[in-house]
């Protein structure tokens, strides 16, 4: 039996990627699902799960197995007109991400300091900036992934309601679908938004680093053994599922709340929040601040990290959160670039709700794309040796593509 403690100190790279997942504009989204159709898109949560899952394992594997991030591994092995597409793909939906992040930020901590938006966030995007830069990320990501229980408030409330259980595990586990386009759409921002691209950068480059971190303590050798493999798979297993529990309570909560008052589209911060007071009352807009915040604060650092270590690979500059400033100043020059392009979204005031919602959706139609040559990758013998694809990561792989290609054509369509 497994002790607590060790348990919790082999949950790494997959543990951070899942609750990056959960950011703001996820919540949006899942808040906004909740509310508009009440538990009738429940079944999306247990289709994401293994697909993503899959997704995140696939990636790992790849930094594991060869010693480089998605992008070093395309330079390596394919031609600049795949490469630079996949790249440019990723790093806009990042900077989409941020911005959008950053304007939920602001716009959440106006409700409780009387301050304009952009002034909020014009100090958020400074403190990110000189945290990353200053301090350590894992240590920052260890302070806030606690902050971010606070977004447990959401798994609480329909407990303390009259909700319809049976109601929702049916909705959970029988798929209702209406080809109308508000409907499609949210079926495409919730793909986008819980298989997307960015992750797919980062956990590949974290799993590479934390290699290295390791290789570096121990003076050893790049040996990939059985059991890393082990560590590493439920690792991506946990922190995928928490990121799922969690997307499943945010919707119901939403259904039970503003659905059943009415309440079936969420134009702003303050309504998102609403969702909240039955269980903490007055102190909803101030946990749901606190929720935001935290996850936003995790998630800004993966998005432009992912830009960052996607760049340097292919420009052959050093990389790495476990460098210093000095050590890999085009690394930490892209996270700054990054998240002060992304300020422009909400210093142009753009509807941060709006703004969360259709990051989703641009990920959801970008990412059959770079789904598509992640399983090249991962078939690649000459780059993954023995730890090629399993038939079974080729299925849930390319199931996920179909089915995220399938939804992106449908909202064109539509």
């Amino acid at each position: 039996m497994v002790a607590p403690r060790s348990f919790w100190r082999k949950l790494g790279p997959g543990l951070v990627t899942g609750m990056s997942d959960d950011d703001a504009s996820g919540l949006a989204i899942y808040a906004q699902t909740g509310a508009q159709t009440g538990f009738k898109l429940l079944w999306a949560t247990l289709l994401t799960f293994p697909l993503m899952a899959a997704m995140q394992e696939i990636c790992a594997r790849i930094g594991l197995a060869t010693g480089h991030g998605l992008a070093g591994n395309l330079k390596r092995s394919y031609p600049r007109w795949i490469l630079w597409p996949v790249i440019l793909l990723a790093v806009i939906g990042n900077t989409l991400n941020i911005g959008a992040d950053l304007a939920a930020m602001a716009a959440t901590t106006s409700l409780l300091i009387p301050l304009p938006e952009p002034v909020l966030a014009v100090g958020f995007t400074a403190l990110i900036i000189l945290g990353v830069v200053f301090l350590s990320y894992r240590r920052l990501a260890s302070i806030f992934k606690w902050i971010a229980l606070t977004l447990l408030a959401y798994v609480a409330v329909p407990f303390f309601v009259e909700t319809n259980w049976r109601d929702a595990i049916y909705h959970t586990v029988v798929p209702s679908l209406t080809l109308e386009r508000e409907t499609v759409l949210l079926i495409v921002a919730i793909l986008g938004t819980t298989i997307s691209p960015y992750l797919f950068f980062w956990q590949t480059s974290m799993e590479v680093e934390d290699k290295l971190t390791k290789l570096k303590k121990f003076m050893a050798r790049w040996i990939i053994t059985k059991h890393e493999i082990r560590d590493m798979e439920g690792d991506v297993t946990i922190g995928m599922l928490l990121s799922n529990v969690v997307m499943w309570f945010i919707i119901v909560t939403a259904a039970v709340t503003l659905h059943q008052a009415g309440i079936t589209e969420i134009a702003t911060t303050r309504e998102a929040a609403e969702a909240l007071r039955p269980l903490v009352g007055e102190a909803a807009y101030l946990i749901f601040c606190l929720g935001i915040l935290s996850v936003s604060f995790l998630a800004i650092p993966v998005l432009a990290g992912a830009s960052s270590y996607a760049l340097s690979e292919i420009s052959g500059w050093k990389e790495g959160l476990n460098r210093s400033f000095h050590q890999a100043p085009q690394f930490y020059l892209v996270i700054i670039v990054s998240t002060l392009v992304g300020l422009s979204i909400p210093l142009l005031g753009v509807d941060p709700i709006k703004a969360l919602f259709y990051t989703g959706v641009f990920y959801g139609m970008s990412a059959p794309v770079l789904i598509f040559v992640i399983l090249h990758v991962a078939n690649n013998r000459s780059l993954m040796g023995r730890y090629v694809n399993s038939p079974l990561s080729n299925f849930l792989g390319y199931l996920t593509f179909f089915l995220m290609a399938a939804a992106a054509i449908a909202a064109f369509w539509l």
